[in-house]
């Protein structure tokens, strides 16, 4: 439950490194106590798994990959909204006035280009490319599949 909770809150977040790091972070510690301590056949000791022996026994996604399926899947949503809503009018508006001086911040929009062309999906105008439904939800797919060797 808090696993479903955590990822659904993020769908709206800035993904930035740090909290991919926490996230993964998180998901080993759970996987850990899931799968419990491994025992060391000729010492006879126990000792935690590693975070290569974790993923090779849990087949599943990351969640840092459900997390940004989740993002582009509503990115999708949104996209595909009437320009009358107020998350179209959010997504596609430019905010006047001046940005703080320093580094720009991560945008959420830069996440979903970011994961686009991290697994290939095209690098023209992601906007344009989630009015195609059935291209767009098979990148979705694409991501959340997404194994980093």
């Amino acid at each position: 439950m808090l696993l479903i909770t955590l990822v659904e809150g993020f769908v709206t977040w800035s993904l930035t490194l740090r909290k991919e790091r926490r996230l993964r972070v998180f998901e080993n510690r759970v996987l850990r106590r899931v799968f419990g301590p491994k025992r060391n056949e000729v010492t006879g000791e126990w000792r935690k798994m590693h975070n290569e022996k974790l993923n090779d026994l849990y087949s599943l996604p990351s969640i840092v990959w459900v997390v940004k399926s989740r993002q582009m899947r509503w990115a999708g949503h949104v996209v595909c909204m009437g320009e009358d809503r107020g998350v179209q009018r959010v997504l596609v508006g430019k905010p006047e006035g001046k940005r703080p001086l320093g580094r720009s911040r991560h945008r959420w929009e830069d996440n979903i280009k970011m994961d686009l062309q991290e697994v290939g999906g095209g690098r023209g105008d992601w906007l344009e490319l989630a009015q195609d439904r059935d291209r767009w939800r098979e990148l979705v797919g694409r991501v959340r599949d997404f194994r980093v060797p």
